[in-house]
């Protein structure tokens, strides 16, 4: 029983570390609470062919304050799920692309 006990323990010390997943997208939605919609594309290459195309992801992310709105180049990072379709959180902007035109 004592060697079974730890090499039990020696797997709880030897733990993988956690991979962060990070994207950069465009926000194309801010209307809802606390949330902005980010559109994150990638290049990726087709096995057989090798011809390179784009493939683009629309996640749902956490945004606490409300200050990211529709053009904002932001950062995403994965995290626990907040909700059913919220499984991301803002973490910084890049820039701004569209600039509201002055009337």
């Amino acid at each position: 029983m004592a060697i079974k006990e730890e090499k039990i323990k020696n797997t709880e010390i030897k733990k993988s570390p956690k991979i962060e997943r990070k994207m950069e997208g465009l926000v194309v939605g801010d209307k809802m609470e606390k949330t902005v919609i980010v559109l994150v594309k990638r290049l990726k290459v087709h096995p057989k062919y090798k011809k390179r195309y784009t493939v683009s992801m629309k996640y749902k992310c956490h945004d606490e304050s409300n200050q990211y709105k529709v053009g904002d180049i932001v950062f995403v990072k994965q995290c626990r799920p907040m909700s059913k379709d919220k499984k991301h959180i803002v973490v910084g902007k890049k820039e701004k692309i569209i600039a509201k035109k002055q009337d």
